[in-house]
């Protein structure tokens, strides 16, 4: 049986436990969690499926990055909160066969005391956070089995 690697900086391991047929244990770094397929999917919903966890990486990173700016122009944003939402859409492609894509709708909320354009640059802002420009652009994927 092959050993199950630890996870190092930068790394996230995922791996299945005894729990129920998709739950998912997920390490990064000292943290630990559990993903899980909702009951609609065959999932015991023992925590957020991957899509979930996808639209919570945006989320974070959106608000992350509005907070740093924000902090950096020393702008009075008492609180951010980013509402994410997904639904898959009919487009259509470069042959002009319309194809199936996912869209987020990223909906912010921003108290505190802002001018007009502050909020405007805000929202440009949410829009060049990395996990934002990764989905936007794509990404590369180099996947091999292990030993």
């Amino acid at each position: 049986m092959t050993a199950h690697p630890e996870p190092g900086p930068g790394e996230v391991l995922v791996r299945e436990t005894p729990a129920g047929l998709y739950t998912q244990e997920v390490r990064v770094g000292a943290h630990t969690w559990v993903s899980d397929e909702p009951p609609s999917a065959g999932g015991d919903d023992a925590g957020p499926a991957p899509y979930d966890l996808l639209g919570a990486a945006l989320g974070a990173c959106i608000s992350m990055t509005l907070r740093m700016y924000a902090d950096r122009k020393g702008w009075p944003v008492e609180s951010i909160s980013v509402l994410v939402g997904r639904e898959k859409v009919k487009v259509a492609s470069d042959t002009g066969t319309p194809t199936m894509r996912d869209r987020f709708a990223c909906t912010l909320t921003l108290t505190g005391d802002l001018s007009d354009e502050q909020r405007a640059r805000m929202l440009e802002i949410a829009d060049r956070c990395p996990v934002h420009r990764t989905l936007e652009y794509g990404a590369l994927f180099d996947t091999r089995l292990a030993g």
